[in-house]
């Protein structure tokens, strides 16, 4: 097995034990990326320099006895809306790409653990897509079937982990960008709550009334190494404005009850989502979980809330930053523009109704989760699909894209932690993961069990 193929967990062990050095971890992946990228095209912008400048000194620290940080040596990669100081943050777009003065916040934690960033990845224009492509670089493919897409917005994040260009990294959420890129290529990916892991340095600046759907969150091949993520980059930042002082807690599973939805209300999934969701269940229940079906009422507007905050408003602001320059924009950043923009502009008191709508949803839910903590649901209702692609049939009826995205967006909305994790394949060889979804600051919940739900799926396949 080569080095880029050992678990995030693994490699920093290997590391700190001295049994491979920072400079052969790199190097490894970087002859990965030169192997496979030009197919996926996962990144943006690369740092092999800057990434073995850092594996030489991490080595001669190591050699010294002074490796320090739970992920010394290990190389990581970095979505490209979140600023590394020196490197422009595009964004997915040419209207972009300001210098960086200096990292964002997650780039200092994953220094300050002692990681090593190999380069940014790619994403839609303005973030504003599930698919990842843009007039910089082009489309990201996904590494299982190159006629597909890996996700949005944090395709590249996903395409490049999921293809062992990358042992993990870190990408961000405001409608499923983590969750459904993980989904999509076949790895684990977390979606926060607000706050638990400080999103500053992010561009768009992640702040009211957006900042409510959108954070940061890490993504890597298995739980265990998004959970190593996760612990290396939470706590408080007083640069963040949704920061809360919420320390790691050990997360007990004994008693904990797991509600099943195997579908987001009456939005139908395609027959191996479906039995993905199934599986896990199943799994769970044989483990000794009490597993039962679980269907919330009050989340029917959800979706369109989300859409509110998350397409409305920003759409406008796109629309004015791009006037006169239209035809030069990407299609990914202005998709739905036109749709959007034949309706009337959101009024003052649109937006205070619908903040209060958004309250009135996420209370009412946590309220109906007080005794199911955890609800296991699909991603989205269908795996990965055909670049361009946005109409799919299941046994009911034909989908598009906001309903197929559903699952996701309601969790977005209320600021609940979400985790995905692989759990099955499609007729067409794709991977199709399945979510846990928790009541707010729950992530370690969340991890322990997908950590569970791991252990007894097994071990899951890769794309190479």
């Amino acid at each position: 097995m080569g080095i880029e193929r050992l678990s995030l967990v693994e490699m920093a062990a290997q590391i700190r034990a001295r049994r491979i050095s920072p400079v052969e971890a790199v190097d490894a992946h970087l002859a990965q990326i030169e192997r496979v990228n030009p197919k996926i095209n996962a990144f943006i912008a690369m740092m092999a320099d800057e990434a073995r400048e850092a594996a030489a000194v991490a080595e001669a620290r190591l050699m010294k006895g002074e490796a320090e940080g739970s992920l010394f040596g290990v190389p990581l990669s970095i979505k490209d809306s979140l600023d590394v100081a020196g490197r422009p943050t595009w964004c997915g777009s040419r209207f972009n790409g300001q210098i960086a003065m200096r990292d964002s916040a997650v780039a200092r934690n994953f220094r300050a653990a002692g990681a090593i960033l190999l380069g940014k990845t790619n994403t839609p224009e303005f973030l504003a897509n599930y698919e990842s492509d843009n007039h910089i670089i082009g489309r990201t493919n996904n590494p299982w079937n190159l006629e597909y897409t890996a996700g949005g917005s944090s395709g590249g994040e996903a395409a490049a982990i999921s293809a062992f260009c990358s042992a993990g990294g870190m990408g961000s959420d405001g409608g499923g960008s983590v969750r459904v890129p993980a989904h999509f290529c076949g790895i684990a990916g977390l979606k926060v709550t607000p706050g638990r892991v400080s999103a500053a340095g992010h561009v768009p600046a992640i702040e009211h009334p957006g900042g409510l759907l959108g954070v940061v969150g890490p993504m890597a091949r298995s739980v265990r190494d998004v959970r190593e993520l996760f612990e290396a980059t939470c706590g408080y930042d007083i640069e963040d404005p949704f920061a809360a002082p919420v320390p790691l807690r050990a997360a007990s599973l004994d008693g904990v009850r797991v509600g099943v939805m195997e579908q987001f209300l009456n939005v139908p999934v395609q027959d191996c989502v479906r039995d993905a969701v199934r599986k896990a269940a199943a799994l769970l229940s044989d483990s000794g979980f009490t597993v039962d079906a679980f269907a919330p009422t009050g989340l029917e507007r959800a979706p369109n809330v989300w859409a509110f905050f998350f397409t409305d408003l920003p759409s406008r602001a796109i629309a004015k930053f791009i006037a006169g320059r239209e035809d030069q924009a990407h299609w990914t950043g202005v998709e739905f523009l036109p749709k959007i923009l034949g309706t009337p502009e959101p009024s003052g008191m649109q937006v205070v109704a619908m903040l209060g709508e958004r309250d009135r949803i996420r209370i009412d839910l946590m309220r109906q989760m007080a005794e199911v903590p955890v609800i296991l649901m699909p991603v989205a209702g269908v795996p990965a699909f055909k670049h361009r692609e946005r109409k799919w049939k299941t046994a009911t009826k034909e989908i598009g894209l906001f309903e197929a995205m559903m699952p996701v967006t309601a969790f977005n909305l209320t600021g609940f932690p979400a985790l995905t994790l692989p759990m099955g394949m499609s007729p067409e060889g794709l991977p199709v993961g399945v979510q846990l979804v928790g009541k707010p600051f729950s992530e370690e919940l969340l991890l322990a069990m997908g950590e569970h739900l791991e252990k007894v799926r097994g071990s899951f396949g890769s794309p190479l």
